[in-house]
């Protein structure tokens, strides 16, 4: 793992690192409060030697017995006294150093309770008690007769406040190894995470671009027509820069056409498909939608057109395809649903006949887009493919898993399936400031102009209507963005001449 990618773990899970940081100082915390406060106080001496023949001979101790005097202080022929004279409960802790000052023959002794009081009366108790029992452990001082007294250099005092627990140290080592706890679990559920989450995960499977990511849009169905429920959300924004990434593609490609599939259901591909195809019919483009879904179509109930009779019809040579291809909501989309569902999609899609008909549609429209099946659990994608100029792979952000997504590649790749890119859906919403420009009071001005009078609704918008809750509410929407004339007026000078001239081809 590289440092970028340790920073952009952080930054994908600071969620984690911060809910880490505060558990570990608030059990940091808990602990400090819960521990019992320990004070401590010190004392120094200076250990004499009087010769019991001559009181003014001061004997400085050798530094060697003074080692073993030091040993001796904290041993318990010294601190059981130091106990019965001050009354420490025998439980009670009381933990006592002696050392050295520096190279002096200076003793410093320091004694650790947890009551301030005990801790000066040892710190005075312990240098006395150790100098009646200093002769005993000097060969040197039992042979010339001496006797030993503790001289105070520094008295013991009562301590104000605890030396531990410290609050503020304890504290900022929680959350020293909070931030570290969390760090460490980021980077081990981003390694663990299979999940496609942003367009860095597709870079990291494959060196096709992502050509859109289309935020998930709160309280809709998984079949929002988002060019016409809301034709300036981000959802809409992001079709149409779809649509224009699909152009650059196309010159590439010069076929004019895609299949739009995903690695398995439910990942937006057939409303993908939908609002790319209005997108590109907004842009004056004659274009035509194919459900190719024959074992799970869905393209007629999104868009509440009939879907009785369709693709399949066609090519058991029923019906001709003029008659069975719909337009929609007056628009220049047009769609030719799936048809009645038959027990061969894989063999019926790859048949002579679905390539010829294929053909004449190329000769028809600008722009065909076909709706497909997922790629893992059927190979009708690679059969629709071959006949387009490559493949849209649809991905859903925080649902699709990178296992699934290599999966797909390999079984595209053992067919030479090309794949154009990728568009990542239902990632998380971005800010609405950019989205908001035309809301508001600015409403008047938008793109499609004032809105005065209402057209009456056609003969198709009303069967839409009553087809799907999803599909009214599309209808509705466009009944309200073309409204008057001028609006029809400038509609039909953006497309016609497009139209008119690709249609005499």
């Amino acid at each position: 793992m590289t440092v970028r990618d340790f920073l952009h773990a952080l930054r994908q899970r600071w969620r984690i690192v911060v809910t880490t940081m505060l558990l570990v100082v608030a059990a940091t915390a808990w602990v400090t409060l819960q521990t019992q406060p320990v004070y401590q106080s010190s004392s120094r001496v200076y250990l004499l030697a009087n010769n019991q023949t001559d009181a003014s001979n001061v004997y400085n101790m050798p530094a060697a017995e003074l080692e073993t005097i030091i040993q001796v202080a904290t041993s318990p022929i010294v601190l059981e006294p130091v106990r019965e004279q001050i009354g420490i409960p025998p439980g009670e802790p009381l933990d006592v150093t002696a050392s050295r000052a520096g190279d002096t023959p200076l003793l410093d002794v320091t004694v650790r309770a947890n009551d301030p009081q005990v801790a000066a009366n040892a710190a005075a108790s312990v240098p006395q008690n150790l100098a009646a029992v200093a002769r005993s452990f000097s060969p040197m001082l039992q042979s010339s007769g001496s006797s030993v007294t503790a001289e105070v250099v520094i008295p013991a005092a009562v301590p104000s406040r605890p030396v531990e627990p410290s609050v503020t140290r304890n504290l900022a080592l929680g959350a020293l190894a909070g931030l570290m706890l969390g760090g460490a679990f980021a980077v081990a559920r981003q390694a663990l995470d299979q999940r496609v989450r942003d367009t860095k995960d597709l870079q990291v499977v494959s060196d096709r671009p992502v050509l859109s990511t289309i935020p998930l849009r709160k309280g809709d169905d998984n079949h929002s027509i988002y060019l016409e429920i809301d034709p300036f959300g981000p959802q809409a924004e992001a079709v149409r820069q779809l649509r224009t990434n699909m152009m650059f593609v196309d010159v590439t490609t010069g076929k004019h056409s895609f299949v739009i599939s995903s690695t398995l259901p439910g990942e937006g591909k057939t409303t993908t498909a939908v609002n790319l195809a209005l997108a590109m019919s907004d842009a004056g483009t004659k274009v035509l939608l194919i459900d190719a879904d024959l074992r799970h179509p869905s393209v007629a109930t999104n868009l509440g057109l009939e879907g009785a009779v369709g693709l399949t019809t066609v090519l058991l040579g029923e019906a001709e395809v003029e008659d069975v291809t719909q337009r929609w909501g007056g628009t220049n989309l047009h769609v030719l649903t799936s048809g009645e569902v038959p027990p061969n999609p894989s063999e019926l899609l790859g048949s002579a006949k679905m390539h010829a008909l294929f053909d004449s549609l190329m000769e028809t429209y600008d722009f065909i887009l076909v709706d497909a099946p997922p790629v893992l659990p059927v190979t009708d994608a690679m059969v629709i493919e071959k006949l387009t100029g490559g493949l849209l792979m649809v991905v859903a952000s925080g649902e699709t898993r990178k296992r699934h997504v290599h999966e797909a590649l390999r079984v595209l790749s053992t067919t030479e399936s090309h794949i154009a890119g990728f568009v990542l859906t239902k990632t998380p919403p971005k800010p609405l400031a950019y989205y908001s420009y035309y809301s508001g009071e600015d409403a008047a001005t938008k793109p499609d102009g004032p809105r005065r009078q209402r057209r009456r609704p056609s003969a198709r918008d009303r069967r839409m209507a009553k087809s799907h809750p999803h599909a009214e509410a599309a209808a509705n929407a466009r009944l309200e963005r073309l409204t008057t004339e001028d609006d029809r007026g400038s509609v039909e000078l953006r497309s016609r001449p497009r139209t008119d001239r690709r249609a005499s081809r």
